[in-house]
Order: C-alpha cells, then sequence, then structure tokens
C-alpha cells in the first residue's frame, strides 16, 4: 500500500514538474523533451567544464597570486557562470551556456599585469583595480541592450558573413580540439612547454624523433592522447549516425574511461589519486577576503582615464562580438534563426550576457560571455533554456563537486570539439560563392578565428573586407552606414597603438 502511494505521489509529482517545465520552457513548442533537454545542458557542461580549473589558472598566474585568489576566482567561476546561464534560461529560453570568455581573461590577466607594472600596486589589489573595467563594461552593455544598441549590431552584419560565421566557429572548435585543448608537458623540454597533438605529434618527422624530444612517459601520454581522442570522435559518429540523443557525451564518457585505463596501464599513475586529498567544501571565506566586491577604485583611478576608457572600449568590442558571433552561428546550426537570418529573443540573449559579466565583476572574475561550446548541447538536442538551466545548476554543484569534474580528461573534450566543429562547417554551402564580396569575408573568417581563438577578431576581419570589397566594386549603396562603422572601429582596434 506504502509502495502504491509513494509510486501514485511520485507520479503526481513528475507530472506538475513536467508541466511547469512545458509552460516555462515552451518544450512542445520547440519539438523538445525534458529528457533530452537534460541530456543536453549535462553535454554543454561536460564540454566547458575545463574553465572551472583553468579560469582561476590563467587569472592568477597558475596561483602564483595567492592561494586565497585563487579559490576566490574559482567560486566567482562558478557562480557567475551560473548567473549568466540563469540568465539566458528564464530571460531568453536558449540553449546556451555562460563562463568567463577565453581569450578575454587572457587578456584580463595580461592587464591586471600591466597595472602591476604601471603603479606598482601588489597583484591582489591590481586584479581588484581590473575588476572595476569589467564592472563598468557590464554596465554599459546593459544599458545597450535594453535600447537595442547591441541587436542593431548584429542586423549590421552582412547575411554573407552571418552565413560564415557557424562555419568559422566549426573550424576553431576543431582547431582548439585537434590542437591547444590537449597539450601535453613532457620532460623533453623540462616540462615547460606543451606538445600538441596536431603541430608536434602528426607533424612529426618520425615517432622516434617525438619520442626523443618528449621522453618515454611523455610520448606515452600523447600516444594515450590521440588513441582517446579518435576513439571518442568515432564513437560520437557512430552513435550520431544511429540516430542515438546523447551520442556526444556518451563519447566522451567512453573517451574518460579508455583514458582512466590507459592511465593505470601504461602511465602507471592513478587519475582518481587528486580525490583523496580533496576538499569538497567551498572556500567562501577565501572569496569573501579577496574578490566578493572588492572593487579597487583608487587604484582603478590610478591607471588614468585615457587607458581605463581604451581598455573598456576593447573589452567592450573583445566581447560584443564574440557573444554575437557565438549566438548567430549557434542558433544558425540548432535552426534557430528566420528567413533573414535573425535569432528571436537576441535581446534577452544580450542582455543575459551583460547581467553575467556584472555579476562576475561582483564575485571576481573576468567577462561572461555566450561559450562556443554551448554548440555540443545543441547538437544533442537542446533547444530551449531547460537546457541552460541544468548547466547552470551543474556550474553550482561544482562548487562542491570540483574535484570530481576536474577527472574528465582534455582528450575526450577534444572528441565532442571536433565533431561539433565538423557539423558546424555545413553552413558553407549557403554561401553565395559567385559574388567575391561575399566570399572573400568568409574565408578569411575561417582563417582569422581559427588562428587568433576569437570569434570578435574573425568578424571584425570580415566586416572590413565586405565594407572595402563593396566600396571599391561600386556598391557602396548596398553597405549600411552601421556596417561601415563597425568596420571603421575594428580598423582602429586593429591598427591604432595608443
Amino acid at each position: 500500500m506504502e509502495l502504491y502511494f509513494s509510486t501514485g505521489l511520485a507520479g503526481k509529482l513528475k507530472r506538475k514538474v513536467d508541466t511547469m517545465l512545458e509552460k516555462v520552457f515552451k518544450l512542445s513548442e520547440n519539438k523538445t523533451t525534458v529528457k533530452t533537454e537534460v541530456v543536453a545542458g549535462l553535454t554543454t557542461f561536460m564540454t566547458m567544464a575545463y574553465i572551472i580549473a583553468l579560469n582561476p589558472n590563467l587569472l592568477t598566474g597558475f596561483g602564483a597570486a595567492g592561494q586565497d585568489l585563487w579559490n576566490g576566482v574559482f567560486l566567482a567561476t562558478c557562480i557567475a557562470s551560473a548567473i549568466g546561464t540563469f540568465c539566458m534560461a528564464f530571460l531568453a529560453n536558449k540553449p546556451f551556456a555562460m563562463a568567463p570568455g577565453m581569450g578575454l581573461n587572457s587578456f584580463f590577466a595580461v592587464v591586471v599585469g600591466n597595472i602591476v607594472a604601471m603603479t606598482g600596486m601588489t597583484y591582489v589589489a591590481s586584479f581588484q583595480a581590473a575588476l572595476v573595467i569589467i564592472l563598468l563594461e557590464g554596465i554599459v552593455f546593459v544599458v545597450l541592450s535594453i535600447f537595442n544598441v547591441r541587436e542593431k549590431i548584429v542586423e549590421a552584419i552582412p547575411l554573407g558573413i552571418r552565413l560564415g560565421i557557424s562555419p568559422a566557429i566549426g573550424l576553431m572548435l576543431m582547431n582548439i580540439g585537434l590542437g591547444s585543448n590537449v597539450g601535453v608537458y613532457a620532460e623533453g623540454n623540462g616540462f615547460t612547454t606543451p606538445f600538441y597533438v596536431m603541430r608536434d605529434f602528426f607533424g612529426a618527422l618520425t615517432p622516434s624523433y617525438l619520442q626523443n624530444n618528449m621522453g618515454d612517459t611523455g610520448f606515452a601520454t600523447m600516444i594515450l592522447t590521440v588513441v582517446t581522442m579518435f576513439v571518442g570522435l568515432f564513437v560520437i559518429l557512430a552513435m550520431s549516425k544511429k540516430g542515438i540523443k546523447g551520442s556526444v557525451l556518451y563519447g566522451m564518457l567512453v573517451a574518460s574511461v579508455i583514458y582512466w585505463i590507459g592511465s593505470f596501464a601504461f602511465l602507471h599513475t592513478n587519475p582518481f589519486a587528486s580525490l583523496a586529498t580533496a576538499s569538497f567544501l567551498p572556500p567562501f571565506a577565501d572569496m569573501a577576503k579577496v574578490t566578493l566586491f572588492k572593487f579597487n577604485f583608487a587604484g582603478f583611478m590610478e591607471i588614468g582615464w585615457f587607458t581605463a576608457i581604451t581598455l573598456i572600449i576593447t573589452f567592450c568590442i573583445i566581447d560584443m562580438f564574440d557573444t554575437i558571433g557565438t549566438l548567430v552561428g549557434t542558433a544558425s546550426r540548432a535552426g534557430m534563426v528566420d528567413e533573414k537570418g535573425d535569432m528571436p529573443n537576441m535581446k534577452e540573449a544580450l542582455l543575459s550576457d551583460a547581467i553575467g559579466t556584472i555579476a562576475g565583476a561582483c564575485t571576481g572574475t573576468s567577462t561572461i560571455t555566450t561559450f562556443i561550446e554551448s554548440a555540443a548541447g545543441v547538437e544533442a538536442g537542446g533547444r530551449t533554456g531547460l537546457t541552460s538551466l541544468v548547466t547552470g545548476v551543474l556550474f553550482l554543484l561544482c562548487m562542491f563537486i570540483s574535484p570530481i569534474a576536474a577527472l574528465i580528461p582534455a582528450p575526450a573534450t577534444s572528441s565532442a570539439l571536433v565533431f561539433v566543429g565538423m557539423l558546424m562547417m555545413g553552413s558553407l554551402k549557403d554561401v553565395d560563392y559567385g559574388d567575391v564580396a561575399g566570399v572573400l569575408p568568409v574565408v578569411l573568417m575561417l582563417v582569422f578565428m581559427m588562428v587568433t581563438s576569437s570569434v570578435g577578431n574573425g568578424i571584425g576581419i570580415g566586416l572590413i573586407t565586405y565594407s572595402v570589397l563593396k566600396i571599391c566594386t561600386g556598391k557602396a549603396k548596398e553597405v549600411s552606414w552601421l556596417t561601415i562603422v563597425l568596420a571603421v572601429l575594428f580598423i582602429l582596434k586593429f591598427f591604432i597603438v595608443f
């Protein structure tokens, strides 16, 4: 009787939850289910979980600035990513996740170092001064988003360039997956410089040459990395071909198991050893001490108004176009755009980005932006904000289980990135190859995004090329004034030294 009652109660509760989720996220309208969205959210999280440890490493010189700052940035990464992603879920109802942007966090670290050199302040004090820049950037973006300025900027990007954004991002994802995402440190160079799969493994003259440079352990690690990556990729491809939902997630899990077994068998290391000494209690005290609302306005004033304004504008430009590019490219891949290439609820999505950035500044991290890895969740079937909600919850949970999340090896993540990147290349078929002014910007975008690892820089060179070609071919009237303004701004960014 009790079992029957419990089962009945559980059934009623499930129906109520399903009804609520349907009402909030419009699952039926978007042709998706709760299960699909949960799997998609988990997939997105697993492909971008690396940011949880990588971001505090980059912003603190891999802990050189002190453990308390590292801990504060770690928690800020989890909390700000969750806040931004929740905003994306409930304001825009889109399956996009947010976190401290790669490239932007590296730039932030450079800025902190420059402030140290300019003012003589400590790294922590300079870090807190740089957080003021991020706060002001976020406030500017909120204003621009509310008044639809950022949305107008999206509309100013020509359709041809928008069609090229998704493939360009795809090529960049594959480059990250096959290149920089799986660097292996080896005794051959004193564990200082990483060897990379594409550059060093496949680029080596002979395997013996690479082994001599890396050392036996380093070479074995590289072999395991390559095998893991491609096995994971083949599993994803096979399962996707059979129409299995969540193929990306399952492929990553298979790849992770292979890497763990290989670590035991060939590297004679325990991949779970870190769990023995790991702490599962969030270091809130450190966060409150050094990063939570720790804005150093006095230090910010010391860098000078001209420098400060220049830095704010630079952060704004990079963030704006990284976010726009990711949203447009990923939405195009998911079929979330109309016949003009516009994405519904773009204003809300951009506002989510702005709120996330303010949250990042207040908690203690660099600019929050929409992550390219969201494409993995979209490919897994994610179509609504429920995907984002799941990802955001997992970010919060990581405050307690970060040691477990850190166990997912980079090669497993690379499998997903390569697969998703390959799929995103499909939009190239829609490019008008009969129009030079339309083709050349796309080609340059493909190269620039891959080489610079920046969506914004890729769009910038596309806009410049498009505008110049149209003007030089007597078709200046086809270019909107806002497109020309954006092109000029990127020219200033690329060539003017302040």
